[in-house]
């Protein structure tokens, strides 16, 4: 019985060895390459570096700054109207798609495979495509053009991408109010930014579309057979059994909606690197620009500090929406 033992203690040693040397590439990589950068960018970020010299210990000063840092401030802003626009209709947008493409149809699967083919091209090739489309002699004006010819009226083309104006100074110019530049958190969205916020609805619809039509075919079609039976209709079905039981999945989408807002970065750096004055500006696109000195010298200190107050918004507003959408989930 005791050799039994002892041969069965050797044998389970000899598997955890195993297990551990499988697992040692990808614990090595780990531990150097995301909890090693991690904590090296927390020392980063209490320091003054310009990954030339050796790093100036500088304390709280870089995170004490940003309440002054009217660029980093601006950038929030930017984001917060895009976050909210955004997250709103392409959550919105995939429901209807997704209700609409789960209901008996003809060509069901070539409407899916048609929907969704924005969500497989990368972003650069989508970028570059609203970029050609956006120009001033691009097809959108030309299609506003001909548009207004046919009601009498000339189009005046307007430059998408080098916009500055905001949606809420155009709403007000006809009542004889021009907000200021200085108060330019009163503007609202530029149009360049709503341009692109635009792009960004466009090719990610697709995605959480696909996963709400997963979700609607987890829901019992029993529910909406004693639901009719009962008199309701199809309005009432949708607004009482539908979205009450995707509220899991409409938790999820908004909260990767909500990271993958806040974290935009490739179109603002393809197609406005921020501008037309800072109205594109983004957290992430200002931490890339400061830490590698784009527009100056490189201030990683800097960087690296914004990106923890970044993370730490992404963070806080990820718990305030568990806590509105995903109170009483649990019963679906």
């Amino acid at each position: 019985m005791a050799a039994t033992t002892a041969r069965k203690k050797v044998r389970i040693k000899r598997e955890t060895i195993a297990a551990y040397m499988f697992l040692a590439p990808y614990l090595l990589v780990t531990l150097v390459f995301t909890v090693g950068v991690f904590l090296f960018a927390i020392y980063v970020s209490f320091t003054d570096y310009n990954l030339f010299t050796t790093p100036e210990w500088v304390g709280l000063a870089h995170y004490r700054s940003v309440l002054g840092d009217e660029k980093f401030l601006r950038s929030l802003v930017n984001t917060l109207y895009y976050a909210l626009i955004v997250v709103t209709f392409q959550t919105t947008l995939a429901l209807l798609l997704a209700v609409m493409l789960n209901a008996p149809m003809r060509a069901k699967q070539f409407f899916r495979t048609i929907f969704y083919a924005p969500s497989v091209t990368s972003s650069v090739v989508i970028s570059f495509i609203f970029l050609w489309l956006y120009l001033k002699t691009g097809y959108i004006n030309y299609f506003f053009t001909k548009v207004w010819l046919l009601w009498g009226g000339e189009w005046e083309a307007i430059n998408w991408l080098n916009d500055p104006r905001g949606l809420f100074q155009l709403i007000l110019l006809p009542f004889g109010v021009d907000i200021p530049s200085s108060q330019w958190y009163f503007r609202g969205p530029s149009i360049t930014w709503m341009a692109i916020m635009f792009q960004n609805i466009f090719t990610t619809v697709p995605t959480f579309m696909i996963m709400f039509l997963a979700a609607l075919q987890d829901i019992p079609p029993s529910l909406y057979e004693a639901a009719s039976i009962d008199g309701a209709n199809k309005r009432q079905q949708f607004f009482r059994i539908t979205v009450p039981m995707l509220r899991p999945v409409i938790l999820l989408i908004v909260v990767l909606g909500t990271i993958g807002t806040w974290q935009i970065f490739d179109q603002v750096k393809l197609l406005t690197a921020g501008g037309p004055l800072n109205t594109t500006l983004t957290p992430v696109y200002l931490i890339f620009s400061e830490g590698f000195g784009i527009s100056g010298p490189p201030r990683m200190g800097y960087a690296a500090s914004r990106a923890f107050i970044l993370g730490a918004i992404i963070f806080a507003f990820t718990i305030l929406q568990r806590r509105f959408i995903e109170r009483g989930t649990e019963q679906y």
